[in-house]
């Protein structure tokens, strides 16, 4: 086979190798076009990876529903009604809308936003407190310093019992003190704490100054009898979130006499939109940097066409020489592709190891960082092979200019040349 031809070989190495400065300068187009690409697909892809570091632990397929006050009079009823959902709420479209996959009732001890007392030992904090079902943990997830998140026993028990945030614990408990097992008192009634967290950087709903009670406790010692403040939902994957959130719309408007154009009553918030708003950032910043790469990358080898044309031009008379003694058309043409090739192929290879190397010390400064969204900005193998495929395609394509030209030169003529 031609291509494990070792005179080939050996011809195209020290035809390159004649005049090293000119074959570098040649090669450096190529190089620097290949770092750019890398660097700019390796960092879409870091912000990419940072985007879902911010958001893990947050179901990207919820929603949240919550009740407020009517717009539109309907059937007998007044604007400004105040809608209170109840707990059998949740039960009713667990049942009618089987896409639902979790959720999580919750209820907030005083109004939205408003913070509670909460004592220990002469200390205090001003926190939001809320009663949760363990439900809650697949939706928000929660990243725990010390114990155990609610479970089914404590709903069961209705056991006094609480998951507090690092802000709370800070503010109740001395730096280092132990605080499981230790009791914190919330309008009066004691609950025993049984962990702490710490939230995720992400969407922060419930904030590090909260404490987290069983629901079933919540409803006994704060006599809140069957009311639910609002409702945390994940629908099963492949879902469109905002045809369940329709759904659910419409069964609390038909429960509650709603006016079906009533778009106030119900309070919601579709979590997959942010997420597939990213996505599609992300998405067009990878399409983007592929683009301009591979343009970055056409005009390193457009470079090297350039420089083979001149070599082409220099050796005419060995070219006259060859195709005097029996070099076919397709031998020199090849020879002049095969020199494209590798010069292409090691720039390019040179670029990437530089580029890697640029985009590993990038994410040992940020790619553990809390603030920047920046993590592992390499290139996958699918892009690194389509990339490196495309250079050597171009490499092919743009190596026939001077193959061509080299093919044209007539063995009398270049023998006449001086």
């Amino acid at each position: 086979m031609w291509l494990f031809d070792r005179d080939l070989w050996i011809e195209i190495f020290h035809t390159l190798g004649k005049n090293m400065f000119r074959t570098f300068l040649t090669m450096l187009g190529v190089i620097f076009a290949m770092i750019i690409l890398v660097l700019l697909l390796g960092s879409a892809n870091g912000m990419s990876n940072g985007f879902d570091k911010v958001f893990a632990g947050t179901a990207s397929n919820s929603l949240f529903v919550w009740s407020r006050s009517t717009s539109e009079p309907y059937k007998g009823f007044e604007r400004g009604r105040r809608i209170n959902f109840r707990i059998e709420d949740a039960e009713i479209l667990k049942r009618n809308i089987p896409e639902i996959e979790v959720l999580a009732p919750r209820i907030e001890l005083g109004n939205h936003r408003d913070v509670v007392t909460v004592y220990r030992k002469g200390q205090k904090s001003g926190s939001s407190v809320y009663g949760d079902y363990p439900e809650i943990d697949n939706i928000t997830k929660k990243k725990l310093i010390e114990g155990r998140f609610l479970n089914n026993s404590d709903i069961e028990d209705s056991k006094k019992v609480c998951v507090i945030g690092e802000e709370t614990y800070k503010l109740l408990f001395e730096k280092g003190e132990n605080a499981i097992g230790e009791d914190i008192r919330i309008n009066g009634v004691f609950f025993s704490v049984v962990g702490i967290y710490k939230p995720n950087n992400n969407i922060n709903i419930d904030g590090e100054n909260a404490v987290f009670v069983p629901f079933t406790t919540f409803q006994k010692a704060f006599n809140s009898g069957d009311r639910m403040g609002w409702m945390a939902i994940a629908v099963e994957p492949n879902t469109e979130v905002p045809i369940v959130e329709n759904e659910i719309k419409k069964l609390l408007k038909i429960k509650y006499d709603i006016h079906p154009d009533d778009e106030r009553a119900i309070g919601s918030f579709d979590m997959s939109e942010i997420f597939n708003n990213i996505s599609s950032f992300t998405l067009v910043l990878k399409g983007f940097s592929f683009f301009v790469g591979i343009f970055t990358l056409l005009a390193g080898v457009i470079a090297i066409s350039n420089i083979l044309l001149i070599t082409v031009k220099e050796r005419t008379k060995e070219i006259g020489i060859r195709r005097a003694l029996g070099a076919t058309p397709k031998i020199v043409r090849r020879q002049i592709v095969v020199e494209a090739i590798v010069l292409t192929a090691f720039a390019g290879l040179i670029g990437f190891a530089m580029s890697v190397g640029i985009l590993a010390v990038l994410d040992s400064l940020w790619g553990s960082g809390e603030d920047f969204p920046f993590v592992d900005p390499m290139v996958s193998i699918p892009q690194f092979t389509i990339s490196f495929s495309l250079m050597v395609g171009l490499s092919v394509l743009i190596g026939l200019i001077p193959a061509n030209r080299a093919v044209k030169v007539r063995p009398i003529e270049a023998l006449r040349e001086e």
